[in-house]
């Protein structure tokens, strides 16, 4: 079933959802010990592609538009869509990992935030921001209220602490689909937008600059940075909506999803 070209999916669904979304989170949980001065972001996405191989499960983004690896690794002013090479770490580098795995023909989507080594105060504050706009944008998450009350939660927030919110990409529906109806804005008026409802599946993913809100895709038709060359965060999570509000599918085992927001 649809409404407003969003699929509408049955509570006995949100089980497939929360066994996709859980090995993507296991699977960040095991980067927190592997983000190290002097690592590759190479060497985090072979770890990656064979932890889910070694799950029995699919990776998303192997073979997505030509894509050739299993995890987006965005490092310091790199918005989103980072691909994973030769570059090696240095101490006070922020990085996020986005893995989407297949399980059983459901979508797992997740990202968090990590750093090499010693945080800077200027980024562990951007971190803790970025995070905290995520978590707020999902209490704005129950049926009754709009897509425009998450963009509108996570932008007056994001905005009060003087940074900015990307425009230029937003979170999206999933499912049994990688990609799916809505588009999930990070900025937006309250009661503006399509209702919520029941069913209701999508990704929160807000991306924050300590600058400008202004990205640019590089030569590679991946990379985005931001143009003023301020650092960059994002945290992401695969959520469900629920009679009452919402659950989160990719919740960490061990507790590490806000790690680098504690510093």
């Amino acid at each position: 079933m649809t409404k407003d070209g969003i699929r509408i999916y049955e509570q006995s669904d949100f089980a497939g959802m929360h066994a996709a979304g859980a090995l993507a989170a296991q699977i960040l949980d095991e980067m927190q010990e592997r983000v190290v001065p002097g690592a590759t972001t190479e060497e985090l996405d072979d770890y990656i592609t064979r932890r889910v191989e070694e799950a029995g499960a699919k990776s998303a983004t192997i073979g997505y538009r030509g894509y050739q690896h299993a995890s987006c690794i965005s490092v310091n002013h790199v918005v989103c869509h980072g691909i994973p090479g030769p570059k090696v770490l240095k101490d006070g580098d922020i990085l996020n990992i986005d893995v989407t795995v297949i399980v059983d023909g459901w979508f797992g989507d997740t990202s968090r935030m990590y750093v090499a080594g010693k945080l800077s105060r200027k980024a562990q504050r951007l971190i803790e921001v970025t995070h905290d706009a995520l978590m707020l944008g999902i209490e704005a998450v129950k049926p009754g209220n709009t897509f425009g009350d998450i963009g509108a939660a996570i932008q007056q927030y994001v905005e009060s602490h003087r940074m900015s919110v990307v425009r230029d990409f937003c979170g999206h529906g999933l499912g049994r689909v990688f990609h799916a109806p809505p588009n999930v804005l990070h900025y937006g008026k309250p009661g503006t937008g399509a209702v919520l409802e029941e069913g209701m599946l999508f990704t929160i993913e807000p991306m924050v600059n300590l600058g400008r809100p202004e990205t640019k895709v590089l030569s590679d038709d991946w990379t985005a940075v931001t143009r003023d060359k301020s650092l960059s965060a994002q945290f992401e999570h695969s959520i469900g909506v629920t009679a009452e509000g919402s659950e989160i599918f990719t919740l960490s085992p061990g507790g590490l999803f806000d790690a680098a927001a504690k510093g």
